[in-house]
């Protein structure tokens, strides 16, 4: 479905604007955005404010069971949508003075663990909205085992183990047990192999390989945890506008078919990519028509593959095929 609100009206100076953003992109890359691209743009929805349904610089995006839409914004608030951008439901998160969360995600029994980044903790919430008191994880500002600084996600692999990304004076991951009680770090803040700049987003697959968006060091990394010992086992991405190259690699996606999807907050753009770090195909030039992004930040996927992306300084979600 396609929004046709106001907001989508794009006035004269607006599309000149895009149309420089794309041909700027275009010189910086060496080549021609559009006709590169291999992703289709499939449907646009969307309007910024603070009503019910209304986006501002949505930040963090997962996906239910039932392909519904769970995204949180900067007002903060968290929205439930259809695949199509129908409003379900949606609620606020109970602190934010300090700042906004920035992931979500689901754990194994189907709740929503919310990354509440500057108050250095993970709620967890019902699907409903209904706060869940006794999972949540973390809330102490420190370096510890059981401190964390700004957390950016939180995921749950098939074991039941809790990864955790923060960033601050030691940009690292936690690792917990099931249990919730710490395992490991992984990594450590730097430029080096292992180490990170602003880990923003986590996935890890049924083998027990993570992947980090390394944001701040343009790359992705992949950890094998399946032995205890985290171990890196590779790192792949080199900074720059041309496709196969990443600049601030904000969320990172696996399909389970051995693909992997990057959105790049700087390139505006979402890349496909196998495990190795090949590139497949990509998807998205800076602007603000339908098929142009401003600073994305999450992605996600659904049942009959179709992506979604948070077109963020668009205040809009975007569905294509890629």
């Amino acid at each position: 479905m396609t929004d046709r609100t106001p907001a989508h009206r794009l006035t004269r100076r607006a599309l000149l604007a895009g149309a420089a953003a794309v041909a700027t992109s275009a010189a910086l890359s060496g080549c021609s955005p559009p006709g590169g691209q291999t992703g289709r743009f499939d449907a646009v929805w969307g309007r910024q404010g603070t009503l019910p349904g209304r986006l501002n610089k949505p930040r963090g995006i997962a996906i239910d069971k039932d392909d519904n839409l769970y995204i949180v914004d900067f007002t903060p608030r968290i929205h439930v949508f259809t695949p199509d951008g129908e409003f379900l439901r949606g609620w606020q998160t109970p602190q934010f003075a300090n700042g906004r969360p920035q992931g979500l995600s689901f754990d194994l029994d189907g709740d929503l663990l919310v990354s509440d980044t500057h108050y250095c903790q993970v709620l967890a919430y019902k699907p409903d909205g209904t706060l869940i008191p006794g999972k949540k994880i973390g809330g102490t500002y420190g370096i510890g085992p059981d401190q964390y600084e700004w957390v950016t996600d939180c995921i749950q692999d098939s074991r039941g183990n809790y990864f955790i990304s923060s960033y601050g004076d030691f940009d690292q991951i936690h690792e917990l047990g099931a249990d919730r009680k710490f395992f490991q770090f992984v990594g450590k803040k730097g430029s080096g192999p292992g180490e990170f700049r602003v880990p923003r987003k986590l996935a890890i697959d049924d083998q027990g390989l993570l992947y980090v968006a390394d944001a701040c060091n343009h790359r992705i990394q992949v950890f094998d945890t399946s032995t205890g010992k985290a171990r890196l086992v590779r790192t792949w991405g080199e900074e720059g506008y041309a496709p196969g190259r990443l600049r601030y690699p904000y969320d990172v996606l696996l399909d389970g078919q051995g693909h992997v999807y990057v959105c790049e907050y700087g390139n505006h753009r979402v890349q496909k990519f196998t495990p190795e770090g090949v590139l497949i195909g990509w998807w998205g030039v800076n602007g603000v028509r339908e098929g142009e992004l401003r600073q994305p930040w999450g992605i996600a996927r659904d049942s009959r593959g179709r992506m979604y992306v948070l077109d963020s300084y668009n205040h809009r979600v975007q569905r294509f095929w890629l």
